[in-house]
């Protein structure tokens, strides 16, 4: 009974520590890998301190771009700039150029 009592006790102490390492483990994971949203979150945020927006002119900007099919509003800004007739005048690093500014130009809303 000497015997058996300090093995069950090593036996606990050695469940609960490597219950809770796992449970450390798990927590640290699901605090590394962000969800979709506050990918999109923290990228929307950073447009709207970029433009310098401020109170409900970053919560209209803010609540659109959340809501927002980021790659169907480029692929919309790509059309509307390759349409363009000064695109379609224009070569090589001119148009390059010219293709950057339309595209990170503020979508019509």
């Amino acid at each position: 009974m000497k015997k058996l009592l300090p093995l069950l006790a090593a036996a606990s102490l050695a469940f609960a520590s490597s219950f809770a390492v796992q449970a450390a483990e798990g927590d640290a994971a699901a605090k590394k890998a962000p969800t979709a949203q506050q990918n999109k979150m923290k990228t929307c945020n950073a447009e709207a301190g970029e433009k310098n927006l401020k109170g409900d002119e970053r919560k209209a900007f803010m609540k659109e771009c959340l809501s927002a099919n980021k790659q169907a509003r480029q692929q919309d800004k790509m059309k509307a700039c390759n349409a363009d007739p000064k695109a379609k005048a224009l070569k090589g690093d001119e148009r390059k150029a010219f293709m950057k500014e339309c595209l990170s130009a503020q979508p019509a809303a």
